[in-house]
């Protein structure tokens, strides 16, 4: 059974950074898609960033292209989510999903395992 932990979220201020982590057991995933969904409060969960587990592909949602860097450690089963230059918007629940398959998909029915979430609070 795979299961996905995610670390790393907590409070900001505007301008901040944050790393997330992403630690994946329970499966043989090295062709498996990663990707980071978060929900802002009272909003639909909305695509972040995928990335690749065979060969580090990433694709980003336009809000977070230049600000966010996906990566993976294989050693470690862990991928990555950077977060610079945060703002009060970046405020949401934070979650790794996976889904196994090559495609990178921004459509979170795509992905069949999911964390539980890790709160990121931006303060103005």
């Amino acid at each position: 059974q795979v299961r996905l932990v995610e670390s790393g979220g907590g409070l900001v201020q505007t301008g901040g950074y944050l790393r997330l982590s992403c630690v994946v057991s329970g499966g043989t995933f090295s062709d498996w898609a990663m990707a980071w969904f978060r929900q802002p409060p009272g909003k639909e969960r909305e695509f972040v960033a995928g990335i690749r587990w065979k060969d580090g592909n990433t694709y980003y949602s336009d809000s977070a292209k230049g600000r966010f860097t996906a990566s993976r450690d294989s050693a470690r089963n862990t991928v990555y989510l950077q977060m610079f230059s945060l703002t009060p918007e970046d405020t949401a629940v934070y979650y790794c999903a996976a889904r196994d398959g090559y495609p990178l998909y921004s459509d979170s029915g795509m992905y069949t395992d999911w964390g539980q979430g890790t709160q990121v609070t931006v303060s103005s």
